[in-house]
């Protein structure tokens, strides 16, 4: 049987800690601060970009170089047969297609997974990936059925300002405006390619409400069956907030696990803090996979 790694990038929002721990490695991002290049969770603490991003820096995000890359594989792949590699989405940033050009080098054993995800669905696939290679599954069989279930997922996310949207051309400063005059909090939704405007809310519990009976009708509607993960996530370093919703939502939803993280910086540069948000995966079946 071969030997599979699994690796990915910090755009799940697995720490280099929680990587070690369960077993993956996960490529660190770089963020261009002020002109300087940071990596996430390598120099780039969660406290140290939201002091950052409150003091008005100036933040974006990059892709790994080339070289980090294939150095990264050949590095794995001394020890590995083949990888598994599940970048952020393709829709979302082209660090996925390139990692796909270079997996044409590799003589097939590395697997690019173009699952459109991010965040905290993009951690679940990884954990997906990893209960796979657990039961046996190759490297081909795990990327097909990830991408063959890209879209059994959703987030949404109601957002405490609209500054780093408008910032970064997403809506106009006229929409801004009239939002914070209104005092509106927006609903966003992340499945697949984009970030898209989902609904909006004159206050934060109605805003949750919202969330709530968006999830509830993907399970009636979209998938028919309550066999999911819950996620509850956030931005900032005040998370207060977010376990009280989870306490919330195990009560709504007793059935289902759920767990609680911070978005990944990726999303956080473009929505700002603040933000809340709450996401589903589809459970994966090992019994009943082609």
């Amino acid at each position: 049987m071969k030997t599979i790694a699994v690796l990915t990038d910090s755009n799940s929002g697995i720490t280099q800690k929680e990587a070690e721990k369960i077993g993956v490695t996960v490529v660190s991002m770089p963020f261009m601060i002020d002109g300087k290049t940071y990596y996430e969770d390598i120099d780039l603490t969660q406290e140290q970009f939201y002091s950052m991003l409150k003091n008005g820096s100036d933040i974006s995000t990059s892709q790994p170089s080339i070289a980090s890359i294939t150095d990264c594989w050949n590095d794995i792949l001394k020890n590995y047969d083949e990888l598994v590699y599940i970048p952020m989405s393709s829709g979302l940033s082209s660090s996925c297609q390139t990692a796909l050009m270079l997996s044409q080098n590799f003589d097939g054993k590395v697997y690019v997974v173009n699952n459109q995800r991010i965040s905290v669905t993009q951690k679940q696939s990884v954990i997906d990936a990893l209960n796979m290679v657990s039961a046996g599954f190759d490297a081909k069989t795990i990327k097909e059925y990830l991408e063959k279930t890209k879209f059994d997922s959703s987030i949404y996310i109601t957002l405490e300002t609209l500054k780093y949207l408008k910032k970064g051309g997403r809506i106009t400063p006229a929409a801004a405006a009239m939002a914070s005059v209104l005092k509106i909090k927006p609903i966003l939704q992340i499945q697949g390619e984009k970030l898209d405007s989902f609904s909006k809310a004159r206050t934060k519990k109605l805003a949750k409400k919202i969330m709530i009976s968006a999830i509830n009708d993907d399970i009636e509607n979209r998938f028919k069956s309550t066999d999911i993960s819950l996620h509850i996530a956030y931005s900032g370093t005040d998370k207060s907030e977010a376990l009280e919703f989870k306490k919330e939502i195990e009560e709504l939803f007793p059935l289902q696990s759920v767990v609680t993280d911070p978005l990944s910086l990726s999303v956080a540069c473009h929505i700002g803090d603040g933000a809340l948000a709450i996401a589903y995966t589809k459970n994966i079946d090992l019994n009943n996979i082609n």
